[in-house]
């Protein structure tokens, strides 16, 4: 092999970000460029990178497609210039996913390609239906096929299969089971379209052979799965409440979460986890300071100090990317602020001396374990931007604060085009903030976005305004004009429980 990239043929399973495996998040993570598929879930394409290169090459029946040509062109042309390509596949790359053509080109052109599996639509669909596709007495066995070009399909071995799963099927339905009946299959044999699975607005659509088109006609069902066998009757004796996400406090909720760039939100995993859909909006760009200088001098005499205070994540993680020898911290004492700067500090085998209740900085002096004159702070914070009254609050009460740059937080250049498409469309509810400058800075892209053809509160006007404290809260005020949530307790598990609470009352 040359050197060249590599092209990973990728499964995105069945939409849901929560059903993507670990490998393919890996991969989404660093993708150089994104190559995808039109059933591909939006809310993937928040995964890769703001400098992946995204190309939408989806075939959808009636609609204008990307040649496969064309597409298999696009991935040597990537892979030979050295890129990481992702060619994202919905379900499984490997079942009706037209890969063989693509590996083929692959091949030819002396490029490096892995496939990763994904979790199939056939096989998700009906467990989120609540239907087994075997059973003891009712389903030996199933058979997998697509409802393209039915008229190559075996139907006569086809009718004698305990369950059939039907890929991409509902345009064909009358043709199949009029197939299926001249068969000899029952007409009164049970059959099930699941459409839209593993998505909040997943629906299922019961009927036999005889009554399904009926019941269905003037429906849009694609995307779909459709099941036909006994076995469809079972799903009636499965609790469906573990495999449907309604029952949540956050179902069919779509909650914007503003976040740094380039890193993952455990936020987002905490809403989910209430039934909410979660779209993520880079609304911070962290970067290192403009000179390592100050913080190398620092760190190089951190004997002198006696405490050393952290006050988020970054500070944590450029503090310690500059940091050596972590003997060197020896009889310095650390105070954090915040969960998410403990926890990240944790992930480094330290555990804090002293983390201030409520979670803020503007409670870390009055609740400060020892008495401040004559202590020496070294404070690594953001570069600008910063609020200077814990600085201002420590020096007053006697002690001597070194600040040093240790990162910087910038603006985006642009909004995520995808975020002001779904802003435009009225399909978000509520609008988060964990920090003041994510306010500012999503006040500062909106208006960007607008250029003065339209007020920034007018485009707000529909949507719910969640601010993690009184800090960020004041923030909204000034840049956003309100706020309609905050939490009681500063954290974001604080902030998702105020927004649970909201949608309550």
């Amino acid at each position: 092999m040359h050197n060249k990239g590599k092209v990973y043929l990728v499964g995105a399973g069945v939409g849901d970000k929560a059903y993507l495996t670990l490998r393919a998040q890996e991969l989404l993570s660093r993708a150089e460029v994104l190559i995808y598929d039109a059933l591909v879930d939006l809310q993937l394409l928040d995964l890769v990178p703001d400098d992946c290169l995204k190309l939408n090459v989806g075939k959808r029946g009636g609609k204008v497609s990307t040649p496969q040509d064309k597409i298999n062109q696009l991935l040597v042309a990537y892979c030979c210039q050295g890129k990481e390509v992702v060619r994202l596949k919905s379900g499984d790359p490997l079942v009706f996913g037209r890969s063989r053509a693509e590996m083929v080109a692959l091949t030819q052109a002396n490029c490096n390609f892995e496939l990763i599996p994904g979790i199939s639509s056939a096989l998700a669909a009906p467990l989120l239906a609540g239907i087994p596709l075997t059973d003891r007495d009712l389903s030996s066995c199933f058979a997998v096929c697509s409802g393209h070009q039915i008229e190559l399909l075996n139907w006569q071995a086809l009718a004698k299969i305990d369950t059939l799963v039907i890929l991409m099927g509902t345009r064909s339905l009358p043709a199949i089971i009029t197939q299926l009946i001249a068969q000899g299959r029952d007409a009164a044999e049970p059959i099930a379209i699941i459409r839209n699975c593993s998505q909040i607005k997943q629906e299922i659509f019961w009927g036999t052979l005889t009554d399904i088109v009926k019941k269905t006609e003037g429906l849009t069902l694609s995307p779909a799965v459709i099941i036909i066998g006994k076995i469809v009757t079972l799903s009636d004796r499965i609790n469906q409440v573990s495999v449907t996400p309604n029952h949540l406090p956050l179902a069919n909720k779509t909650i914007l979460v503003t976040r740094a760039a380039e890193q993952s939100s455990k936020f987002t995993t905490l809403l989910e986890s209430q039934g909410a859909t979660v779209r993520e909006m880079p609304a911070l760009v962290i970067t290192p300071p403009s000179s390592w200088h100050e913080l190398d001098n620092a760190i190089s005499d951190l004997q002198s100090f006696d405490w050393l205070i952290l006050t988020s994540a970054n500070g944590v993680k450029y503090f310690w990317s500059r940091l050596k020898d972590v003997r060197a911290l020896a009889g310095v004492k650390i105070a954090v602020v915040g969960k998410k700067t403990a926890a990240t500090l944790e992930k480094h085998h330290i555990q804090p001396d002293f983390i201030p209740p409520n979670f803020v900085a503007d409670s870390l002096v009055a609740t400060f374990p020892e008495t401040l004159p004559g202590k020496k702070i070294l404070f690594p914070r953001v570069e600008t931007g910063g609020r200077a009254v814990l600085v201002q609050e420590l020096t007053a009460k006697g002690a001597s604060v070194v600040e040093v740059a240790a990162y910087e937080s910038q603006c985006p250049a642009t909004i995520d085009t995808n975020v002001w498409n779904a802003l435009q469309h009225k399909q978000i509810d509520v609008i988060t903030f964990a920090s003041s400058k994510t306010v500012r800075n999503f006040s500062q892209l909106l208006e960007q976005q607008l250029a003065g053809n339209t007020n920034v509160n007018d485009i707000l006007k529909d949507y719910a305004i969640a601010s993690i404290g009184p800090q960020t809260s004041k923030t909204c005020y000034e840049f956003l004009g309100r706020i309609d949530i905050e939490a009681e307790i500063y954290t974001l598990e604080g902030l998702t429980d105020a927004i649970i609470q909201y949608f309550n009352n």
